[in-house]
């Protein structure tokens, strides 16, 4: 497979391991309304997605995002004037972090412009791989042609759509239009109802499926060249006694498939190019940030119609979508208004100014956008964080203001790579193909002696088994020291990790 190559690849590639884990520290001021799995997140998305790896790791099932262009100009909240090499550093190692967050069943959607689209879809390939190589879509974001450009005016964006694994990958069909349903008539009085009619001939050619059709006034007609007729003879025969069959109002016509209307159930498949009659266009964007924010838009916003469009193919209700260039906040609007969690992340002042207001807005039940269209009438909420503290400290001890619940989830995402779902309330964490995970940390088993508790001791080993009843796998105990015996611990299946110095990064 093609790679390619930039000034310092090897460092940017491999940057986000030396991103240190942050805590995601709450600030009530900026959080609205009573659902607090929504999350807004202020801070640089590389440390922010890293932060989000020991709770949110494989449960993201949509991504979509709209990173700087890099076109040269200089926009008012992003510096999108990178040099070329740089930018591809930064979208790298921001592209693998994004990937550990996607469920198997997940798909990302990155936003790009003609100038840097071949770049990009080479690092995905690199990152996700050719195979879950979804499709790219051309959006026409402008409607009118710009005069003053000498060659040629840019009218479209690109958006390339990857999943995680396409084993059996599919996405949502797109609700019928009412001018799609227009197409179907019914000449014949069929009492099925609506019908229109469908080649019966197909490629590459079957022989058995090469065969004379006599049309009812009497003329023979064969599939044309290269082709031969969708079915065997048999079931075609079925399907004319079944008066599936199409020969015109004269019967003299090539036999068609009537497809019935009533019998379609999947929607439509939707296609790669994407017009803005049916998802919008910059200027409908720019309208809708100006309705909370008339003083300071966006150069580039994206219309609700369009991210509507992607999560309606990608997400169901209640799936969780991230954005870690959220912009002016678009992306979380509107998968509010269409009941799916989420996720932004936006590094600038305007995660407050823009982002925040925005979507205090939805939930007070604005109607811009796509509100009218999914039926929206306000309610729900989100959580404002920023990025706190290290949980680790410049030579990877654990930090002192480090709580228990913390750090839990950073030792249970470290040792099953997955998110710890649920908190917990005491020192077992959870059971993992058979192993069973205990943290003992800032006292918490209330105990004063030894060392506040965080000691293995009989009596502590003693209260872990009446909290585990009836297990019998292995346990892995991290504590500041342990007082069992080698003995002990094998009789009991338990593996000791000391802390500080067992807690990788």
């Amino acid at each position: 497979m093609p790679v390619l190559h930039w000034l310092d690849k090897e460092k940017h590639i491999r940057i986000h391991n030396a991103v240190p884990y942050r805590v995601l520290q709450p600030h009530a001021d900026f959080c609205c309304g009573d659902d607090r799995d929504n999350m807004i997140v202020q801070g640089d998305n590389l440390h922010a997605l890293k932060a989000l790896l020991p709770y949110y790791a494989g449960k993201v099932k949509c991504v979509y995002i709209d990173p700087p262009y890099n076109t040269g100009n200089m926009f008012a909240h992003y510096d999108d004037n990178l040099e070329h090499s740089v930018w591809l550093g930064v979208m790298y190692p921001r592209l693998v972090l994004l990937r550990e967050l996607l469920a198997e069943r997940g798909s990302i959607w990155v936003s790009i412009d003609a100038d840097q689209s071949h770049y990009l879809k080479i690092i995905l390939d690199e990152i996700f791989g050719r195979n879950n190589f979804i499709d790219e879509v051309i959006w026409q974001r402008a409607y009118a042609p710009i005069g003053l450009k000498k060659t040629l005016s840019r009218s479209h964006d690109t958006i390339l759509a990857y999943c995680k694994k396409n084993d059996n990958f599919v996405l949502n069909k797109l609700p019928r239009t009412e001018k799609q349903n227009k197409a179907y008539k019914n000449p014949d009085n069929d009492p099925r109802g609506v019908w229109k009619a469908g080649d019966l001939s197909v490629g590459p050619i079957v022989e058995k499926q090469v065969y004379k059709i006599t049309v009812p006034s009497g003329r023979e007609v064969y599939p044309p060249d290269g082709y031969c007729w969708r079915v065997t003879k048999e079931k075609f025969e079925l399907w004319k006694k079944d008066n599936r069959i199409w020969f015109g109002k004269d019967g003299n016509n090539v036999p068609a498939i009537k497809r019935f209307l009533s019998e379609i159930k999947d929607g439509v498949t939707p296609m790669t190019l994407w017009s803005y009659d049916e998802v919008g266009h910059n200027q409908d964007a720019k309208k809708e940030v100006k309705a909370f924010n008339f003083d300071e838009v966006f150069t580039t916003p994206k219309p609700e119609k369009l991210i509507q469009r992607i999560l309606h193919l990608a997400t169901n209700k209640g799936d969780l979508v991230l954005d870690s260039f959220l912009g002016s906040g678009t992306t979380c609007a509107v998968a509010h208004k269409m009941g799916r969690k989420y996720i932004g992340i936006e590094m600038g002042g305007h995660a407050k100014t823009h982002c925040v207001p925005r979507l205090q807005k939805v939930i007070a039940g604005e109607q811009g956008g796509i509100s009218k269209a999914v039926n929206w009438h306000g309610g729900g909420g989100f959580a404002f964080y920023t990025l706190g503290d290290r949980i680790f400290d410049a030579n990877d001890r654990i930090d002192k203001n480090i709580t228990f619940p913390t750090l839990s989830h950073h030792i249970w995402f470290y040792e099953t790579k997955t998110p710890l779902v649920t908190p917990p309330d005491g020192p077992v964490l959870g059971v993992y193909n058979n192993t069973a995970y205990i943290l003992l940390y800032n006292g918490i088993l209330g105990d004063k002696k030894p060392n506040n508790g965080n000691a293995l001791t009989r009596k502590v080993l003693t209260n872990i088994q009446q909290k585990t009843p009836n297990f019998n796998g292995n346990m892995i105990i991290y504590g500041e020291s342990c007082r069992l015996s080698p003995k002990t611990l094998t009789q009991n299946n338990i593996t000791f990790k000391q802390t500080p110095y067992d807690v990788k990064v």
